[in-house]
């Protein structure tokens, strides 16, 4: 399993597939088989029973899309994430803590 740097609310392009091209964000994040789903993109339809005196349909729904498909999207470009390490002060003790980088422009992105 992999280090998955796009979190939840973030905004991203997908690079690959049959959405290319289309820009989305990302309503979950699913660490463990490292797949997302963005909104709007990897449309599917999901066709439902009649149940309960509901009449049947047909849902469009995002599916899972695979995180090496996606590139995140800072000041309006794709970049890659990167980390950085910062020591702060917190009571009186060093405290590291991880911050996710733009690589493209070096940027604290939260």
């Amino acid at each position: 399993m992999s280090n998955m740097k796009i979190k939840r609310g973030d905004k991203v392009v997908i690079i690959a597939g049959k959405d290319k091209d289309k820009e989305g964000k990302v309503l979950h994040v699913d660490r463990k088989s490292n797949r997302l789903i963005v909104e709007g993109v990897n449309m599917i339809h999901r066709h439902t029973k009649p149940r309960g005196g509901q009449p049947g349909s047909i849902i469009n729904k995002e599916a899972l899309i695979h995180a090496s498909n996606v590139m995140y999207i800072h000041n309006g470009k794709p970049t890659r994430i990167g980390y950085k390490l910062e020591e702060t002060e917190k009571n009186g003790k060093k405290v590291t803590v991880k911050k996710r980088i733009a690589k493209s422009t070096g940027e604290v992105i939260d």
